[in-house]
């Protein structure tokens, strides 16, 4: 059997966010045994069709249809963002916030969903998220992924605000934070909201935005260089 997060990990971290049914069929397998699966799926990033599933179950193995029928109900019900921001406030000693790296990932599209394709050197289909982590790379919160041809600063505000509430509803203050993010955030909207939010924006600057002299320069390079760290994440 292949094992993503061990039995009691699940069942200590997990479980005990899950709605108990009330109606309907309940699960002919362990509930730890489904979340295992879901995880494989998310971590190996394999199609649903081709779940292994009879090495992911005990006994019984369950259809990869049933497997993704409980994952999108999951969504829906929003368990795994409401399990996200728990496991953060229970372990949020255990981050370096330090200062806080913000960047944006494309995930690939190939049928051509959610979409976007903005950049000629991208050649598949894509969605875009924006996301934050700590200084050593380990993920705070990630926006909700969004389709339509734009780039990292597209609707700026509602997703800059969705990582920031992320951060609060996990107890965790941004007030004093010191977020880095590369030349492609250094624009007057996000320098604003890091303000009115108290967030020192160490931005690097973004030459076509200006010329010569009037090239503003990061707060801290020697901080800057830590921004390596969300790269590596990405990765």
């Amino acid at each position: 059997m292949y094992y993503v997060l061990s039995k009691d990990i699940i069942e200590s971290e997990i479980i005990g966010y899950l709605p108990e049914r009330k109606r309907g069929f309940k699960p002919q397998v362990p509930l730890c045994e489904i979340i295992n699966c879901i995880l494989y799926k998310l971590k190996s990033g394999i199609q649903w069709h081709l779940l292994p599933v009879k090495s992911l179950f005990s006994t019984r193995a369950l259809h990869y249809k049933t497997v993704f029928g409980h994952y999108r109900r999951w969504c829906k019900e929003g368990i795994w963002k409401k399990c996200w921001i728990e496991l953060l406030k229970k372990y949020k000693s255990s981050f370096d916030l330090s200062l806080v790296n913000l960047d944006g990932s494309h995930s690939s599209c190939i049928r051509g969903g959610e979409e976007v394709s903005y950049q000629g050197r991208k050649k598949r289909k894509t969605t875009n998220s924006l996301y934050l982590t700590d200084k050593q790379g380990l993920v705070l919160a990630m926006s909700t992924p969004v389709s339509g041809n734009h780039n990292d600063l597209f609707n700026i505000e509602q997703t800059f605000e969705e990582l920031t509430t992320m951060l609060e509803d996990a107890t965790i203050s941004v007030d004093g934070l010191f977020l880095n993010a590369d030349a492609g955030f250094d624009a007057d909207s996000l320098h604003q909201l890091c303000h009115q939010k108290n967030i020192i924006a160490n931005i690097a600057p973004n030459r076509r935005n200006t010329t010569g002299d009037n090239v503003s320069s990061a707060i801290d390079d020697d901080l800057y260089k830590e921004r390596y760290s969300i790269e590596r994440t990405n990765a």
